[in-house]
């Protein structure tokens, strides 16, 4: 990695068992040495008091670039790590299908659906969530994958990673001051709704195992009607 530019010759790091672990004093949280995060997102991760190395977006792409993380591979950059994406199943695709259809149906040319793309929200954070609602823009933002501020809304469909969804992603969002996001709990068949962010969290958070036509809450009169979600 550092032949290749992805490790700058200050990073102090170290290699262990294929993970690779900061050594610069950076903070200090109960004589661990630990790096700064943006948000509360990684909080919930088990191994988070270890000093992981935080990879840029431009790191991110450059791995990418030049082999290390194989085409095919389904990863996203999380608060500089990067995290293995749940394999999609049947019934996975067919609700991000379906809602994205609604979203079609309702927005007309008034917004951009983004069915599992990049969002990206700092240097640090390239999530990609099966749904994202867009501003509205001429160039389909070519240039540039849309921000936090030009995120009206994000959905993501949780089957297997309902925990990472909700207690990492989710203030991972709040923090960026994405206005709402919803959960689609394919499980439990529960629809969760995440909205008015403050100071990193969700002020109003609510769920539905009948969710019925609900409106966006930054566009009021965009409304979608998710009576069938479960029933399909």
């Amino acid at each position: 990695m550092r032949e290749l530019g992805i490790l700058e010759p200050a990073d102090r790091v170290e290699l262990i068992e294929g993970h690779v672990f900061d050594l610069a004093d950076r903070l200090v949280n109960g004589g661990v040495v630990v790096s700064p995060r943006e948000s509360k997102a990684m909080d919930a991760d088990p191994d988070s008091w270890l000093p992981f190395h935080r990879f840029t977006v431009r790191d991110y792409y450059r791995m990418s670039e030049i082999g290390l993380l194989a085409l095919e591979a389904r990863v996203e950059l999380i608060e500089g790590e990067i995290i293995d994406m749940t394999p999609i199943g049947s019934m996975h695709c067919a609700t991000v299908d379906w809602i994205t259809a609604l979203f079609h149906e309702a927005v007309c040319r008034r917004a951009i659906v983004r069915t599992q793309g990049v969002v990206a929200l700092s240097e640090f954070s390239e999530p990609q969530p099966d749904i994202a609602l867009l501003k509205r823009r001429d160039d389909f933002y070519r240039k540039a994958h849309p921000r936090a501020p030009e995120t009206l809304l994000i959905v993501e469909v949780s089957d297997s990673s309902l925990r990472t969804d909700q207690r990492v992603k989710i203030p991972l969002f709040a923090h960026f001051g994405v206005p709402e996001v919803w959960i689609v709990d394919l499980v439990n068949e529960r629809f969760h709704f995440y909205r008015s962010p403050r100071d990193g969290d969700y002020t109003d958070i609510s769920f539905s195992a009948k969710p019925g036509l609900t409106a966006l809450s930054v566009c009021p009169d965009i409304t979608v009607d998710l009576s069938d979600l479960f029933r399909n």
